[in-house]
C-alpha cells in the first residue's frame, strides 16, 4: 500500500520506459522495503532536479538526453561521473545532490564478461553522455582501434580526441569487428525504431553486435546480429547492471545474484 512514509526514487528521461520501474520496484517488494520508484519525462530539467532536492526524493536516474546537462544542477560529482563528464545517477543526502555514473561499470563488465578481444577494431556510433561512458570503458579495457561515428562533428571529434580515437561523420561502407550503437536508432517509440543502426553489410562483417538501447530488448540491430550468428550484447543487459549499482547507491543494500536475476526476468517481461 502507498503510504506517507515511503521513500521515493525516480528516473528522468525524454522517453521513459518501464525497465527501471519494474526492476527497482520488484527488488523493493522482494526485500520488503517501504520504497517506490516512478519514471518521469520532465518538461523542465532544472525544475525537476529542484523537485528532487525540495521533495526529499532519495535517488534519481538520468537518461538521454540529460546526462551532461544535469551536471550544472548537482552539488557534488563522484569520480565515476567526473572522469567522463556524464551523469546517470543522483543520490540525495538531506538536500545535497551527488552525481554518479554507473553506465561505465556496466559496459566494462559486459566487455569482460563476453571476452571481447582488445585487438578488435570497434565502430562506436554516438557522441552523447552514454557514448562517453562506453568509449571510456573500451579505452580502459585496452582497445585502441576505435572509431567514433557521429554526425555532429564538434561532439564526435571531441569524444574521439578525448580518448585518442578516430572520427567519422557517417559509417558509410566502414566495417569493424565490434559494432556498438549508442544512439536512439532502434528505440521503441522513436522515428527510427525500425531502422538498423549499422548496415547489413557491416553486421555481416562484424563479430560482435552491441546495442545499448534497452527498449525493446530485441532492437532491429540486435535481431539482425542474432540472425547473422554474431555475439550479441543487448541494452537490457546494460540496463540491469547499471540499475543494480543504482539500487545499491540508493538503498545501501546489495541484492543476491538470485534476486537480481529474478528482477531482470520481471523487467524483461514488460510488454
Amino acid at each position: 500500500m502507498l503510504n506517507k512514509d515511503m521513500t521515493l526514487c525516480i528516473s528522468l528521461s525524454a522517453r521513459p520506459s518501464n525497465n527501471g520501474t519494474r526492476f527497482h520496484n520488484f527488488l523493493y517488494e522482494t526485500l520488503e522495503l517501504n520504497w517506490i520508484y516512478k519514471a518521469f519525462a520532465p518538461t523542465d530539467l532544472a525544475q525537476a532536479i529542484a523537485g528532487v532536492r525540495g521533495l526529499g526524493i532519495r535517488g534519481c536516474a538520468i537518461s538521454m538526453p540529460y546526462k551532461e546537462d544535469v551536471i550544472a544542477l548537482v552539488d557534488r560529482m563522484d569520480p565515476s561521473a567526473t572522469a567522463i563528464d556524464s551523469v546517470n545517477t543522483i543520490v540525495n543526502d538531506d538536500g545535497v545532490l551527488t552525481a554518479y555514473n554507473t553506465d561505465y561499470s556496466a559496459i566494462a563488465q559486459l566487455i569482460e564478461r563476453n571476452g571481447l578481444d582488445t585487438a578488435s577494431s570497434v565502430l562506436l556510433r554516438g557522441s552523447g553522455g552514454m557514448a562517453k561512458a562506453t568509449a571510456a570503458a573500451f579505452r580502459d579495457a585496452g582497445f585502441t582501434t576505435v572509431t567514433i561515428v557521429a554526425r555532429n562533428e564538434a561532439n564526435g571529434r571531441a569524444l574521439a580526441d578525448l580518448y585518442g580515437f578516430e572520427w567519422l561523420a557517417d559509417a558509410g561502407d566502414a566495417t569493424a569487428d565490434v559494432l556498438v550503437n549508442i544512439t536512439p536508432i532502434g528505440m521503441a517509440g522513436g522515428t527510427e525504431e525500425h531502422a538498423l543502426s549499422f548496415s547489413a553489410e557491416a553486421i555481416a562483417a562484424a563479430s560482435v553486435v552491441f546495442d545499448v538501447v534497452a527498449l525493446p530488448s530485441e532492437t532491429p540491430f540486435v535481431a539482425a546480429g542474432r540472425a547473422a550468428g554474431k555475439t550479441v550484447i543487448t541494452g537490457a543487459e546494460v540496463a540491469t547492471l547499471q540499475a543494480l549499482e543504482q539500487f545499491v547507491l540508493y538503498t545501501g543494500i546489495r541484492p543476491s545474484a538470485e534476486q537480481v536475476r529474478a528482477a531482470e526476468e520481471f523487467m524483461r517481461a514488460a510488454p
